[in-house]
């Protein structure tokens, strides 16, 4: 019985291992699809892909291995079922079963497909089984001339794009750094700007005294000198805007 122990203990150990590795490179493999998308090549993806199917081939070697009692000859059962949530299972199995209920166990634990999964899969094979060699091939041809097209066509809107890139002018102009100095000085100094004079007008000291235009007589009858500009406001006195007080 120690026997039986024993070598049981060194096969779930070996099984351990190997699916720490197929993990391990299943991570990795999708840690560079998410990452490396833009510059991986098929030869690196086939490389990848071969070592996850190394690993499996390996797994599967240890399970057909008859070392002590077959895996296939023993039965998993839950020590304990709860609604609750258990953190040490979270912790176990690294945040991906926080609950183990009695309707998550049958799904946990299943050894064989869904049935409905099971059942097409075996059609599949039937169907599979009854081709024809003539067949398989005239559609293996068809599948790839369907594949050729398709990659004719994404390779050519690769060119197109790569040749439009290439060609585009640069950034267009959206403004213009004499206009944006005329309306600084607008704003800031009154360069430019024609108003009527009257004697509600308020005039800043730096546009009186910075400003081309004539300057403004004390009795406010003497008009200011126009420049001409193609900046023009609309000023009018306060009497002019609140006639009624």
């Amino acid at each position: 019985m120690q026997r039986e122990e024993k070598q049981l203990d060194m096969l779930l150990e070996a099984v351990l291992n190997r699916l720490n590795d197929l993990k391990h490179s299943i991570g990795v493999m999708i840690h560079r699809l998410e990452t490396e998308y833009e510059t991986i090549n098929w030869p690196t993806f086939l490389d990848n892909f071969a070592l996850i199917s190394s690993h499996l081939t390996g797994l599967m070697k240890i399970l057909s291995t008859e070392i002590g009692t077959p895996l296939r000859n023993l039965t998993v059962l839950p020590l304990m079922l709860t609604p609750e949530r258990d953190e040490a299972l979270l912790q176990l199995t690294e945040g991906r079963v926080p609950i183990f209920s009695h309707d998550l166990a049958p799904d946990y634990l299943r050894t064989k497909p869904d049935p409905g999964a099971e059942s097409r899969q075996a059609a599949h094979e039937a169907k599979a089984n009854n081709l024809t060699v003539e067949a398989s091939i005239k559609q293996v041809a068809q599948y790839n001339k369907v594949i050729s097209h398709v990659w004719d066509i994404i390779s050519k809107a690769k060119e197109d794009w790569e040749n439009e890139s290439s060609t585009r002018p640069g950034i267009q102009q959206t403004s213009s750094m004499a206009d944006t100095q005329a309306l600084v000085a607008a704003v800031g100094l009154g360069n430019g700007l024609t108003a009527p004079a009257g004697p509600g007008v308020m005039i800043p000291p730096a546009i009186r005294q910075g400003s081309p235009m004539s300057a403004v007589s004390p009795s406010g009858n003497a008009p200011m000198g126009k420049m001409p500009s193609g900046i023009k406001t609309n000023i009018k006195s306060a009497n002019q805007v609140h006639p009624y007080r």
